[in-house]
């Protein structure tokens, strides 16, 4: 079953039970179509997948993606409750937050997936040394963000990857092919220091 039924919306998932193996998990935060999650999926079939997904139009296409692959499996949860309340401490690779929406009113700011507790929940579910990878077109968010990672003891910058080190995403397509400028960030989790 590519869509993942949880048993409970409070307990735990179980990698193990998911997949049916143990590997390196790596975790798509509002995966869309799965488009960018599924060739992620393909070209390193040793690892597996999970996409979290809320909107089930974008859930139900990705499950079609994931039905052709074995590596790849698709929550139909809210983003930031998945990372707090079920994914397990420790347990995934790399987190991949790819243009999540701005939110570009100052009032809406608040709605922003990035946040300091958001970035302690990353910490969390991240394993030693793991990475959270963002990309965004929105220069005002990509600063705060910037500014967020940096007032942190969680996460250390990391050098930028090349464009060409992962596959594009449907939304970066679109902004690339409109010529916006895209902005990355890559966050190694380090332990805090007191």
């Amino acid at each position: 079953m590519v869509e993942l039924i949880p048993e409970s919306c409070t307990a735990r998932l179980d990698p193990l039970k998911i997949f049916g193996r143990e590997a390196p998990l790596q975790v798509d935060l509002g995966c869309g179509d799965g488009a960018f999650l599924f060739t992620l999926a393909a070209q390193m079939p040793e690892k597996n997948f999970l996409g979290i997904e809320r909107l089930a139009g974008r859930v139900e296409k990705a499950c079609r993606k994931a039905a052709r692959i074995d590596n790849m499996r698709v929550l139909h949860f809210e983003t930031a409750y998945a990372v707090r309340s079920l994914l397990p401490e420790r347990s995934v690779e790399t987190f991949h937050l790819l243009f999540p929406d701005p939110w570009p009113k100052r009032r809406h700011h608040r709605r922003r997936m990035v946040t300091t507790d958001f970035l302690r929940t990353i910490w969390a579910a991240l394993e030693e040394n793991g990475i959270l990878r963002i990309a965004t077109d929105h220069l005002d968010y990509f600063t705060r963000i910037l500014r967020l990672a940096g007032e942190s003891n969680l996460f250390a910058f990391m050098p930028p990857n090349g464009e060409n080190d992962f596959p594009a995403s449907a939304f970066e397509k679109k902004f690339a092919s409109s010529g916006a400028r895209i902005y990355r960030l890559g966050l190694r989790k380090v332990s805090p220091v007191m």
